[in-house]
């Protein structure tokens, strides 16, 4: 018969299992309930599709495509930077340093990951932006390549994180053998240890990569908010999180243009509820 305290924290630990759940089926019950009004009066496909955003125009124009054009701009080139250098750093960490250098290095990484967004953003705009500026001879360095690089510093926490934690969870007997077979150092991590680790290396990923979708206040402080179709990141672009933040204030409770910022709310929810799924399937993967 189990004791009163394991009956206890059983029935806590379900309960917020369920709460989670719960209030996720809710903020999405919310999102579609306000955000589908738009499509009541705009139509759906020139909603997704749309290259003009002007939702205080006569007619409004409630076209996200510029939004998703430059969110996919600022997420690609995060992810091109944060990827290979927080795989890289986790496996310095994991494989490579030892004693204090490691402890130390670890502890720098989850210092990283605790600076507020809205510091990293100021800062960017301080630093990062006159140096783009300078070394591109472009007129503003209010860019997507500013936030993809701002972005990929916030996301590397994250990647770095979860992929040392996979590559710690590998087990030893695993390295051992590889170098009784006469393996190398470096040839056990990227033949043995990496391969192993590998679905936690993509969940880490994945996550970092929705990191960088979800942030809001560094990218509105640093990409421009131009609600353009961008070509290259050297251009400005608006992200979807950043309209939101910066026109939810602004709006009459009730409008279509309230009901359009919701709208852009679920296409973000649906996005970022994607990414973490299939982060998931890979984190449990079985080979």
């Amino acid at each position: 018969m189990k004791r009163p305290t394991e009956w206890f924290i059983e029935r806590w630990i379900l309960f917020n299992g369920i709460f989670s759940i719960a209030a996720v089926g809710l903020i999405f019950f919310f999102l579609t309930k306000e955000g589908f009004n738009l499509f009541k009066h705009y139509p759906l496909k020139d909603f997704l599709s749309g290259r003009q955003w002007y939702p205080i125009s006569e007619p409004p124009k409630f076209g996200i495509l510029p939004l998703i054009l430059g969110s996919f701009w600022v997420t690609a080139g995060a992810t091109l930077i944060a990827v290979p250098l927080g795989v890289a750093s986790a496996l310095f960490i994991a494989e490579v340093a030892k004693g204090w250098i490691k402890e130390y290095l670890k502890v720098g990484v989850e210092i990283l990951a605790a600076i507020p967004s809205v510091v990293l953003g100021f800062v960017g705009l301080v630093t990062l932006v006159p140096m783009v500026k300078q070394m591109f001879h472009i007129p503003t360095g209010l860019t997507a390549l500013s936030g993809a690089i701002m972005l990929a510093f916030m996301a590397m926490p994250t990647v770095v994180s979860i992929v040392e934690d996979a590559l710690t969870a590998v087990p030893r007997s695993y390295r051992e053998g590889s170098i009784a077979m006469g393996a190398t150092q470096w040839q056990t991590i990227y033949r043995i240890t990496v391969p192993a680790a590998g679905s936690g290396i993509v969940a880490g990923v994945m996550l970092g990569i929705g990191r960088v979708i979800g942030e809001t206040m560094a990218v509105m402080m640093i990409t421009g908010n131009a609600a353009v179709i961008p070509h290259t990141l050297l251009q400005p672009v608006r992200t979807m999180t950043a309209t939101i933040a910066s026109e939810m204030g602004e709006t009459v409770q009730g409008s279509d243009h309230y009901f359009s910022l919701f709208a852009i709310g679920i296409v973000l929810f649906v996005i970022t509820f994607i990414i973490n799924l299939a982060a998931d399937f890979f984190l449990h993967r079985k080979k």
